[in-house]
């Protein structure tokens, strides 16, 4: 009996003996499939990623600024006369579009819509005044075509310590710095809104570092806002409409796109400058502009006649420049009020260069005027904000704001004085929201949107008025108001 029992029992642990060894071979192979496994999904893992981040790389962004207005506007003369539209509705739709091929290289357009609401008395967008004029066709009332009204290319290289930009394109240049502000606190662009709010083509180079201060950079800024270049088989078009098959009398055809420099054409436009901001930490920043434009247009009227129209030729250089401050926020968590308020203050100036023979704002010496401009937003308790703004402008103060978001007039553009007043509020989060604005202009001197010829000539008032109830001189806008109310979709 005791020989069985030991028997089983050898057999038993030999039994268990072979049994575990097959278990954990069976845990040995198990755990080598698994780690095979692993490693097989962190690369489909891997695969699966880049194809993604290639996917997304491949793909234009693009996402809708949509906005729905009423403005109700007004303008009195000085002889008391008033016009205005008391119930002007319109659309603007922003199409925005983004591409980045690269950590280094962006690509970025925007396609814009700017229309009154059904048929436009006039049939504005087919040449009638300057509503289509290439500085502000995007940001005024047209026909129901898509403009473009930004595309660039954006490279962001970074050298050393320093990072480095070129960009070349339609450049963003309208809604700059500080113009931004009341405008949903859309992302401020490069140029400064003081001086320059307009479209415009061309390029900028820029440097950024915070070796000395936070936020230090420098950039220089091209434009173009005007090309002198005849059009695609002009000479023909003469010829043609002239009903001659060739030339005559000793012309010739000059092919297409040549500079044109035929009496009444215009010399081609351009602008250089530079922004350089000393310090932003990202609450408190300061920012400084200069530009130069050229052979800057202008009206002549010393051939005007009641039979023979003004003519629109080059008038000379224009210097511009601006120092602007601005404070996001007010102190460090004194309270939510003051965390949520921005402050902010802009001096400028410009200053003329006639050509010989030739006149600016009616003056044939150079003139220097300048600007001042303080605005303050806050919160409204409800979730938005409330701000007011201040700008005035002496008598030969002129800048390039002919874009600016406004149906009445540029009110940075004014020589005299302009209030505005807003409150803006999301309706729904970030996505929809709303904003009732009022913008009152008292103009001192005429000439404020006028170009920089004979027609941005600054009289007084009291002068304009007694020219033209004399009958010597139009009967000029002394005052203008716009309210509006709008509502903006955004995603």
């Amino acid at each position: 009996m005791k020989n069985i029992i030991a028997l089983s029992a050898v057999a038993f642990l030999s039994t268990s003996i072979y049994a575990s060894t097959d278990v954990q071979t069976q845990l040995d192979e198990l755990n080598a499939k698994i780690q095979t496994l692993e490693k097989q999904n962190e690369r489909q893992n891997k695969s699966l990623s880049e194809v993604k981040i290639q996917s997304a790389k491949d793909n234009i962004k693009f996402d809708v600024d949509f906005r729905t207005s009423y403005d109700y506007i007004q303008y009195k003369t000085v002889t008391g006369e008033k016009y205005g539209n008391d119930a002007l509705l319109s659309n603007r739709l922003w199409l925005n579009m983004g591409f980045a091929p690269t950590d280094t290289m962006i690509f970025k357009g925007q396609l814009a819509y700017s229309k009154a609401f059904g048929a436009s008395y006039g049939q504005r967008g087919t040449g009638m005044g300057f509503d289509t004029f290439d500085w502000i066709s995007s940001e005024t009332l047209n026909d129901d075509k898509v403009r473009v009204r930004e595309v660039y290319w954006l490279w962001t290289p970074k050298v050393g310590d320093f990072d480095f930009t070129a960009s070349v394109g339609r450049r963003p240049s309208t809604n700059g710095y500080l113009a931004n502000i009341r405008e949903d606190d859309d992302h401020a662009k490069s140029p400064s809104g003081h001086v320059i709010n307009m479209e415009f083509d061309g390029a900028s180079f820029g440097v950024k570092t915070d070796l000395l201060l936070p936020g230090m950079l420098f950039k220089v800024c091209l434009g173009r806002g005007l090309s002198n270049a005849s059009s695609w088989a002009a000479s023909a078009t003469g010829a043609a409409t002239n009903g001659m098959p060739f030339p005559t009398g000793g012309s010739q055809y000059q092919g297409n796109y040549v500079k044109d420099s035929s009496a009444g054409n215009l010399n081609t436009v351009d602008m250089a400058g530079f922004i350089f901001v000393p310090y932003d930490d990202g609450q408190y920043g300061v920012q400084t502009t200069w530009y130069r434009g050229l052979n800057v247009p202008g009206f002549d009227m010393s051939t005007y006649s009641p039979t023979t129209p003004a003519t629109l030729t080059n008038t000379g250089d224009m210097d511009g420049m601006a120092i602007s401050l601005q404070a996001k926020g007010l102190g460090d968590g004194i309270s939510d009020f003051l965390d949520d308020t921005t402050l902010f203050a802009s001096y400028a100036m410009s200053k003329t260069h006639p050509d010989s023979g030739k006149a600016m704002f009616g003056e044939t010496e150079s003139k220097t005027g300048n600007s001042i401009w303080l605005g303050a937003t806050m919160p409204n308790f409800i979730g938005g904000k409330f701000g007011l703004e201040y700008n005035k402008g002496s008598k030969h103060w002129k800048a390039f704001t002919f874009g600016e978001d406004t149906m009445a007039a540029s009110k940075l553009n004014a020589r005299g004085s302009a209030y505005e007043a807003y409150f803006t509020q999301p309706l729904i989060k970030d996505v929809f929201s709303m904003q009732v604005r009022y913008t009152y202009i008292k103009y001192d001197y005429t000439g404020s949107d006028g170009f920089f010829g004979d027609g941005g000539a600054a009289y007084s008032m009291s002068d304009a008025k007694n020219a033209a109830l004399a009958g010597m001189g139009p009967d000029v806008i002394e005052k203008a108001q716009d309210l509006r109310v709008y509502f903006r979709y955004r995603y």
